[in-house]
């Protein structure tokens, strides 16, 4: 399989890495106690923890992107923000 079209680099390598193992978290977590009853918060929606894990991770492409067109290459505020921002997600929506 030729993969040379793709900028496989080690940034890319240790994104995909993060988000397979939020998802393998998730079904732990799933695993260890079913359920996750939805719960309303400040959206006013009916929210899971899947739900909420979508959000953060829609989000903080978002303020990576703004970061990026605003700011400049340097992430590690951007990262800093996007975690700030899923532990609000996780803890108000």
């Amino acid at each position: 399989m030729d993969l040379s079209w793709m900028a496989w680099t080690w940034q890319t390598a240790v994104f995909f890495g993060v988000i397979l193992a939020m998802l393998l978290g998730m079904t732990a977590w799933e695993w260890a106690s079913p359920g996750g009853n939805p719960r309303r918060g400040v959206l006013g929606l009916d929210t899971t923890r899947g739900d909420r894990l979508f959000i953060s991770l829609l989000g903080s492409a978002y303020i990576h992107l703004a970061w990026l067109g605003l700011v400049g290459p340097d992430l590690g505020w951007a990262l800093a923000l996007s975690i700030a921002y899923a532990v609000g997600v996780f803890r108000f929506v």
